[in-house]
């Protein structure tokens, strides 16, 4: 009898790392310092959030070799995309920067039109906003999304980069807050924690840690608790309860994606740009520029592989 359980514990131990190993995807580090770099973010309307003011900062920077697209759906969750793909639809919006500043390619894309639209380099993903902090929800979403990435995508070497969402403002009156206890705190270590298993048994080591950049921008003067109502639609660098503000909120995010992903592949931090949202009436000042770029950085080092 001891040797019959030890042998179905060893058969169901074989089983276990199967499927772990299955569960890893294939992926691949970020490019060095390449002639054109190529990023698409696979999303919604929170990598829309997080990727807006990027070509102003790359612009800024003086770096004119980098795309940028994004292909959208509001509220898309991974296992939608797979969905999408898999009957073919053309639900998404696709944006595209080639001279550092968005165009509108497509309001009626399949998510072929993007995925075949150039040899991307880097690849975003990310889970709704809903879900993010629901684990169960990105196990069966993250292999199946990324498997028609390298089927689809020309550049079989992409590397795959996972956006990590921010949560919903203490305000918030999203239909999904209640799944977190209507708390922030309990919101973010719950995405927090999503991220960090994910990153390790999918192996996605390159994090876009925007929800850590707001976390910590909360923390400062940035954010606007004290000054405004608790019922006021724009609190916590959120516009709405949980879509970032046009101004700090989306400045924040964008920094974020600057330093995670331009930074260790063409040498230029965030640190010191000079992009102010000067050309929009979302302006703000050199020290508030300042600060957000700092907050970016600091959650960029948190979470750098």
């Amino acid at each position: 009898m001891a040797l019959k359980r030890f042998f179905l514990t060893l058969v169901a131990l074989v089983a276990a790392t199967g499927l772990f190993a299955q569960a890893r995807i294939d992926n691949y580090p970020l490019p060095q310092q390449p002639d054109t770099l190529r990023i698409l973010a696979v999303g919604n309307s929170f990598s829309d959030d997080g990727t807006e003011y990027l070509p102003g900062l790359l612009e800024a920077a003086g770096i004119h070799n980098v795309i940028v697209a994004r292909l959208y759906i509001g509220g898309c969750t991974l296992e939608r995309h797979c969905k999408e793909y898999a009957e073919g639809t053309a639900n998404y919006i696709y944006y595209k920067s080639t001279k550092n500043e968005w165009v509108t390619v497509s309001r009626n894309a399949t998510i072929l039109d993007g995925l075949k639209d150039e040899p991307w380099d880097i690849i975003t993903i990310q889970q709704a906003s809903d879900d993010s902090g629901l684990y169960e929800t990105y196990e069966q979403g993250i292999p199946k999304l990324v498997s028609i990435i390298r089927k689809e995508a020309p550049n079989p070497r992409a590397a795959i980069v996972w956006h990590m969402t921010w949560a919903y403002a203490t305000n918030s009156d999203h239909r999904a807050f209640p799944r977190y206890g209507r708390n922030q705190l309990q919101m973010y270590e719950a995405i927090k924690d999503c991220v960090d298993r994910a990153s390790k048994q999918f192996n996605i080591p390159v994090i876009i840690p925007s929800g850590e950049a707001v976390q910590i921008a909360r923390g400062t003067r940035l954010n606007n608790h004290d000054q405004v109502s608790a019922t006021s639609k724009v609190y916590e660098l959120t516009r709405d309860g949980y879509h970032l503000t046009r101004q700090h909120g989306r400045y924040i995010a964008a920094c974020t994606w600057f330093e995670t992903l331009i930074k260790p592949v063409l040498g230029k931090s965030v640190l010191g740009n000079g992009y102010r949202l000067l050309d929009t009436e979302y302006s703000i000042t050199a020290k508030d520029a300042r600060l957000c770029q700092k907050c970016a950085v600091k959650a960029v080092k948190e979470y750098r592989p």
